[in-house]
């Protein structure tokens, strides 16, 4: 029997995907993964909405924000719904361009974001904010996806962004500066598993699979296995030199800001996107984000159980 394709957009190449298809994993679940990596949330969540991707691992903020909010980037309402949860921010981080002393040194700056609606820039934000800056002290400009950003505060075409999955690393090798954590807003959810809800059950098989796929090869380094892949993996997909790979490694094992054991989507990092997006981009729809998220976090058994409502 041929293996399903599936056609999944990512933002940052994903380490995960790649060594579950090194070790036979993709290939022992019957799944051909394309990866494609995407320029910005709404060309990721056009081509989800179009067929041109089947499935992508994006920030659980462009969800609700896709599925419930009328001023999205896109202006539509898309009925997205979430397989599993990935990670923590993976060192989602306040990033500050070499030559750039403190937060305060970016009054007036440019401040980077892949738009001004999504979850990453709200992040960016508060961070901001707690150092001192509000909005209004700075210029925000769209640069597109992380890894374009990373590069962009590298070439200092911008002062400060938010970084992760080794992109913050990468720029701090090159003399970009982390000067704070996602983990001073609240607790957080990074990435999730999300794709276009659907009727045929076979389709919805292929997303659980790959769920399942991605959770296990996830549970593998959470219990301490495949160093040697992992550190190897992220060199060459991350553009990371070894200490910084051995680096990410440890940001995937730490259970604020790394990967999280069996998926679940929990209250407290929902409610942080929620809080975000009230400070940023308050509208009384959030009222009904509120109420509704847990319809939409799927698993085996129904919409549901893949959330934690510890």
């Amino acid at each position: 029997m041929h293996p399903a394709t599936l056609h999944v957009g990512t933002f940052t190449r994903s380490l995960l995907l790649d060594l579950a298809r090194s070790t036979g994993r993709l290939e022992h679940a019957g799944l051909d993964v394309r990866e494609t990596q995407v320029g910005s949330s709404p060309a990721q969540f056009a081509a989800l909405e179009s067929g041109e991707l089947d499935v992508v691992m994006t920030s659980p903020d462009n969800v609700l924000a896709y599925r419930f909010l009328g001023d999205n980037p896109l202006g539509r309402n898309i009925p997205v719904e979430i397989v599993a949860a990935i990670d923590r921010g993976l060192g989602l981080s306040l990033c500050v361009a070499p030559g750039v002393a403190d937060v305060a040194a970016v009054r007036e700056g440019i401040v980077a974001v892949d738009v001004p609606e999504s979850g990453f820039a709200f992040v960016a934000f508060a961070l901001l904010e707690a150092a001192g800056l509000k909005p209004g002290d700075y210029t925000v400009e769209s640069l597109g996806s992380t890894p374009k950003r990373a590069t962009a505060l590298i070439e200092e075409r911008c002062l400060a962004t938010v970084l992760n999955a080794g992109n913050e690393l990468r720029a701090e090798g090159a003399g970009c500066r982390i000067v704070s954590r996602v983990a001073e807003v609240g607790p957080y959810l990074g990435t999730v598993v999300a794709a276009i809800e659907s009727p045929d059950p076979h389709v919805r098989d292929l997303r659980l699979r790959l769920a399942d796929v991605l959770l296990e090869m996830s549970q593998e380094i959470l219990d301490g296995h495949r160093e040697t892949e992992v550190v190897e993996a992220a060199m060459q997909l991350l553009d990371l030199d070894e200490a910084e790979a051995h680096a990410h490694r440890a940001c995937l094992l730490d259970p604020v800001r790394g990967l999280i054991p069996g998926g679940a989507v929990d209250d407290a990092s929902i409610g942080t996107l929620i809080d975000l997006r009230r400070r940023y981009r308050p509208t009384p729809e959030l009222d009904q984000v509120t109420e509704s998220w847990p319809s939409i976090v799927i698993g085996r058994d129904g919409p549901g159980p893949a959330a934690s409502h510890d």
